[in-house]
This record gives structure tokens, sequence and C-alpha cells, in this order.
């Protein structure tokens, strides 16, 4: 199996594209064997993207009544939770956050809010702000408002914004069990519609929601067919009060496991490790930089908090790797 792995991470490194009956046997690897997977990947990502780790943070500017029935979601106007409701936080207070998440280091940041989509006064009051955020921070400016039309993509794009975010989720295959209330190829025509705009795009998904690994390596594919530019992954991290608050959370080796094979499927493709990494992976958390992620949603998520930005750093620099 090492010879083979390391054949492959040979072919890769001269643009071999992998198929998915290629990297599927690889998801029941255990043991010795497993290691050497999250070697390879490893391996592939200092090939493809040096020793940089890229640090993002995000602000949940508007929280709650979201109309759409994602079962793993703690703002959803569907479940009972304890999630916080608010509407879109006055400019100065996303700006005060901004900078302190700039002076710690990080690169990207993203306005985040609630909701199917946004859309007359908060659009506009939303776009104020990030024109507000271009013009007194250096930050590189994404977005991720739900789905979206031409016309405010580049009116985004007018803003100072760089890059879109929008999640697939899941795969197509699995979708339906996490969410009804719209369909698949809407998330996947925003995406679309955010790269004929001229904008980078920003998507991934949430594993350990109850999917197949074969659905697991269905919505590698699926991003790497849309040619997205960076993959976040997140963690189910389960909520009172939503469908999935009992949902079994996969193990430690099985999340890094996931984040190897993505590696391979996508080799030069930004890999992102984002929320419920610290819940999930406990005191592994750090073998994912050395196992196919080159960067890392920093500071509190969407509903839940994180580890502070300076362990996050030392963490990151213990392992050799710069930010």
């Amino acid at each position: 199996m090492k010879s083979i792995l390391r054949e492959l991470t040979a072919k890769i490194k001269n643009e071999h594209q992998v198929t998915f009956t290629e990297v599927l046997p690889y998801t029941q690897l255990e043991g010795t064997r497993l290691f050497e997977l999250l070697q390879s990947a490893g391996d592939l990502t200092r090939h493809f993207h040096g020793r940089q780790v890229e640090l993002c943070a995000i602000v949940n500017a508007k929280s709650g009544r979201c109309s759409e029935d994602c079962r793993y979601c703690a703002q959803s106007a569907h479940f009972r939770t304890q999630a916080n409701t608010y509407p879109l936080l006055p400019a100065e207070k996303i700006l005060t956050r901004a900078k302190e998440m700039e002076a710690a280091g990080v690169k990207r940041f993203a306005l985040v809010t609630s909701g199917r989509h946004l859309a007359g006064q908060d659009f506009d009051q939303a776009l104020a702000i990030l024109q507000l955020l271009r013009r007194e921070t250096g930050l590189h400016l994404c977005a991720s408002f739900g789905i979206i039309s031409m016309e405010q993509l580049m009116r985004l794009k007018a803003a100072g914004v760089t890059r879109y975010h929008h999640n697939l989720e899941t795969s197509r295959s699995h979708f339906g069990s996490i969410c009804t209330t719209h369909k698949y190829d809407e998330r996947v025509n925003t995406i679309k519609s955010a790269r004929q705009a001229g904008l980078q795009v920003c998507s991934g998904g949430i594993i350990s929601v109850g999917e197949s690994w074969a659905q697991r390596i269905e919505l590698a594919f699926a991003l790497k067919e849309l040619d997205v530019n960076a993959v976040p992954v997140n963690i189910l991290h389960p909520i009172k009060g939503t469908p999935l608050q009992n949902q079994p959370l996969m193990s430690p080796l099985d999340i890094l496991k996931t984040i190897a094979i993505f590696r391979l499927i996508m080799p030069k493709t930004v890999l992102r490790i984002c929320g419920g990494r610290e819940n999930a992976l406990r005191d592994l958390q750090a073998l994912v930089f050395a196992c196919g992620a080159n960067a890392a949603l920093v500071g509190s998520y969407l509903t839940t908090g994180g580890r502070t930005i300076n362990e996050d750093i030392q963490l990151i620099r213990d392992l050799g790797l710069v930010v």
C-alpha cells in the first residue's frame, strides 16, 4: 500500500486527476495504512501550497429566523434552539471586529447572514458595511448572503468583495435528507453565478450528518467539478433542538481520513478546516494541518465558540508552518 500511495502521490504532482473508483478504497484504511494516507496528503499539501496556512474569520452579521429547514442548523426558524436572533449588526460593531481579526493575523473576513437570501434594505446596508471595511482595513472581503442574483453579485464585486461563500453542504444524493425547503441545484447555480460574476468561490460542506463514505467522496468531486477556489470543511456540532441533536459523530481518525482524501481529489484547492473541529477532533486537531488542510476559520463560528486565535496560531507555528 505504501508504494501504491507513493506512486499515486507522484502522479498527482504531475497533474494526474484521481477518479471516484480510484480513491473510494482509501475510505477503508485503518492503522498504519491510514497514517500512510495522511502522510501522502500532507506531502501533496506542502508540494502545492508550501508551509503557508491562510486564516479567515467571519462575523454572524444577521442571526436566526431562517426560513430553511437544514436539519443541523441552530438558526432555522423550524427548530427551537438557544441561538441568538438579531437583525443586521451596526456597521461600527462589524468594523471593530474586522480590525481585531486583522490585527491578530487574519487575511480574509466574511459577512455571513442567516436566511435564504438577503434583499432590499438589508442588502443595501450590508453593501455599505463592506464598502466601509474596504476603506478602513486591508482585509480580503468575502460575503455569504445565501441564494443571490447576478445583479447583487456584481454589486458585491464593485463594493470590493473578492470571494463569495455558498456551501453545497453535502452530496446531491444526501441533500434531501438534510434539507427540504430548497433544491440542490439552487446551490449549484448560485456558485456558477458567482464565478460568472468574476468572483472567487468558497464552497464546501458539513460532514458527519449521516452521509455515507461514498456520499462524502461524491461531495468532493462535485466541488472539484465546480472548480471552487476554497473548500471549507465543517464537522457537525450537534445542537440541542435540531433534528440532528443526537447524531453520532465520526471518529477523529475518520475526519482526518476525509480531509486527506479531499486533498487527493483537489490537490491545488485551499482546504479550510472550520466549525466543529474542537469538539470532534479533540486532541488530534493539529493533525489536520499535517494531512491536507492549509487554511483555517478562526475565532467564533456562527452560533458556537472556538479556540482563541492566539491558540490556533501557536498550534500552526508549533507544526513548523506559517500564517
